[in-house]
């Protein structure tokens, strides 16, 4: 109980402390120090440049998870469950983001006429990929589960090193990304038994192209 409540309590914290540091009014402190890292880090690294890699690593630990359904190796959910639970709590941290980034209007480090900077988005989708990976193949293979959140972390410092994000941006996005892809986990079982039985065997994963890009959907067989 004591893990779990840890588990929701930090991520809420970094949730938090996101916000505080949006502005003044909420915490003069947090706001300044927000500057000062982005300062620092401008100052370490004047011209790093992830050449776009960050926009593929947030999908890694996906790929990670579906490569080792692929090659036989079973997880805590079946890939039709799995995927159920990865549509999910996209949608979740999606509607999250977005709706932090219009309430917000953070002004981005780079564009002060950009203003979806908080939460950092492709954070969020990085941390929620790894903690799926983590539910579905953490406690059988550990070193998966590190090295998922690696590449989770390794994103967020992109975002930062690349000054596209403040630090409190992404620290805001893992906590979200997290918390999406642990409720939705933790809620997905109570959803398939409102299910009719019959319904829920005639449940199929179908694959897409649409506009140039593969993907899956849900389909129901007659």
């Amino acid at each position: 109980m004591r893990a779990a409540a840890l588990r929701i309590a930090i991520p809420s914290a970094l949730l938090g402390v996101g916000v505080m540091a949006h502005s003044p009014r909420y915490s003069a402190l947090l706001c300044q120090a927000k500057q000062e890292i982005q300062e620092e880090t401008l100052e370490e690294f004047p011209a790093f440049d992830a050449h776009g890699l960050d926009d593929y690593t947030r999908h890694v630990p996906l790929a990670a998870a579906y490569a080792m359904m692929a090659s036989g190796h079973p997880g805590e959910r079946t890939a039709v469950g799995f995927t159920l639970i990865y549509l999910l709590a996209h949608e979740l941290d999606n509607g999250v983001v977005s709706n932090l980034k219009r309430m917000s209007a953070e002004a981005r480090p780079n564009n002060a006429q950009d203003f979806s900077s908080f939460p950092s988005s492709h954070t969020s989708q990085a941390f929620l990929t790894a903690t799926l990976l983590h539910e579905q193949y953490g406690r059988q293979y550990p070193w998966l589960s590190v090295s998922g959140y690696a590449v989770a972390a390794a994103t967020g410092t992109m975002r930062v090193l690349g000054n596209k994000h403040w630090a409190t941006d992404v620290l805001a996005g893992a906590a979200v990304g997290f918390l999406s892809a642990e409720t939705v986990w933790h809620v997905y079982p109570a959803l398939t038994r409102l299910l009719p039985p019959r319904l829920a065997h005639k449940l199929l994963l179908v694959p897409t192209y649409v506009g140039g890009g593969a993907g899956l959907a849900l389909a129901i067989q007659p």
